[in-house]
């Protein structure tokens, strides 16, 4: 870590001005750590006291990635469409933005990147299944979203293995503040939570290359924390003591992808 100017830390988020990186923005403020923030919607000036860089640029445009990744000790991508879109979005943004992401974070020597993978990826394993599935396991993605999320795993494997970058790709179930249906119940990943695991995939000495799953202790959640766990990440929330009394029924959670595994490929959900 970088010492001068009281700075020990930048890290730099890419999709800074949507919904994770917006609530993740205070929750990764630490003494002595930068945040760079990229996106192509201008993320709001810092507020007093606020370390934070603004960098308005698209993860697919490589020189901007490159100056992005300049003197930082760590990428966190949120970048990229967040739900289903055309193919040729997903391919464009998602697929080949992280490319650009993990080349240009390869061109600066930054040594640890955790890329903003989904349950999607795995959206056509049953729900029975996938309550001891490996967060690794083989994908079997429900949507074009999904694809590419699968490869963006499969770019960060490759970065890790041709050039030695730690790569971690979270398998994120439900990043909200509140749950709206009782599928969420199972999938929410709460906010303080999500800081926590990024903290441990940031911290961790040695991670190489992981999957992990991105969820909360929740009393029904379908898959497993072992993998986070190892990293050390301890949840310490609940979507079911919060949540569970408000939310709407729903009977599409058969399957891990839930409603994504009906909804026509290629149209925005």
């Amino acid at each position: 870590m970088r010492r001068g100017n009281a700075l020990s830390e930048r890290i730099l988020i890419t999709g800074a001005a949507g919904g994770i990186a917006t609530l993740m923005r205070p929750r990764l403020r630490r003494e002595g750590r930068a945040l760079r923030l990229l996106d192509i919607v201008r993320p709001a000036p810092a507020a007093d006291g606020e370390a934070v860089e603004i960098v308005e640029a698209s993860v697919t445009d490589p020189e901007a990635m490159a100056r992005a990744c300049a003197d930082v000790d760590a990428v966190v991508h949120l970048g990229g469409h967040s739900r289903e879109s055309s193919w040729s979005e997903a391919l464009s943004v998602n697929i080949d933005g992280t490319r650009t992401v993990l080349d240009a974070a390869r061109r600066n020597g930054v040594r640890r990147v955790v890329l903003a993978s989904s349950n999607h990826v795995a959206g056509f394993r049953s729900t029975s299944e996938a309550a001891t599935l490996a967060a690794d396991s083989p994908p079997r993605p429900d949507t074009y979203y999904g694809v590419s999320k699968a490869a963006m795993e499969a770019l960060g494997s490759l970065y890790h293995s041709r050039f030695g970058i730690d790569v971690i790709c979270i398998r994120i179930g439900a990043c909200f503040e509140t749950v709206g249906d009782e599928r969420g119940l199972g999938l929410w990943l709460s906010p303080d939570d999500c800081a926590r695991m990024l903290e441990a995939c940031l911290s961790h000495p040695s991670p190489g290359y992981r999957v992990i799953w991105g969820v909360s202790d929740n009393a029904r959640r379908p898959v497993p924390l072992t993998e986070a766990a190892e990293l050390g990440y301890a949840s310490r929330d609940d979507a079911e003591v919060v949540f569970a009394s408000g939310v709407a029924p729903n009977t599409s959670h058969e399957l891990l992808g839930g409603p994504f595994t009906s909804a026509p490929l290629g149209e925005p959900n």
